[in-house]
């Protein structure tokens, strides 16, 4: 019975963890404001940062930071919009800070991805392309690094 009861809450955690994370890619472009999506589920802002890290494994603002990126990487291999426009369109309020954040996840300054990756997801299916251009988390990613002439 209490095995049953523990089995039901994780569901019942993961289904609101995912309303929020829903929400959050709907409204990625927003600022984020955990007091207002924990509010939405019920529960403390606290409590809400800790089952989000549980259940997908990064905090909201990591998932949002990735989210927006994934985003601009979409933006800036179309080829219509200019780095500035991207940024602002994905929510940043600083050039400085989406130009850190995305070299810092992609490896790349954002203007480079824009010149070097226009054709990046050519010839993909939009439902592969997503996972094949997704941006490496956590500071993963490897800088690219120019030969020596």
């Amino acid at each position: 019975m209490e095995v049953d009861r523990a089995e039901d809450r994780r569901v019942r955690d993961i289904v609101v963890m995912r309303r929020v994370r829903d929400r959050m890619d709907r409204e990625f472009a927003q600022p984020l404001n955990l007091e207002a999506l924990a509010r939405g589920v019920h529960m403390s802002a606290g409590h809400l940062s800790r089952e989000f890290r549980r259940v997908y494994g990064e905090t909201p603002y990591a998932y949002l930071m990735t989210r927006r990126i994934e985003r601009a990487m979409t933006l800036l291999r179309r080829g219509d919009l200019s780095v500035t426009e991207v940024c602002f369109a994905v929510g940043f309020s600083s050039l400085g800070t989406f130009s850190s954040r995305f070299t810092e996840l992609v490896g790349v300054p954002p203007s480079a991805y824009r010149r070097d990756h226009s054709q990046a997801a050519a010839g993909i299916p939009p439902c592969l392309a997503r996972q094949v251009t997704r941006p490496v988390r956590n500071r993963e990613a490897v800088p690219v690094v120019a030969p020596l002439a």
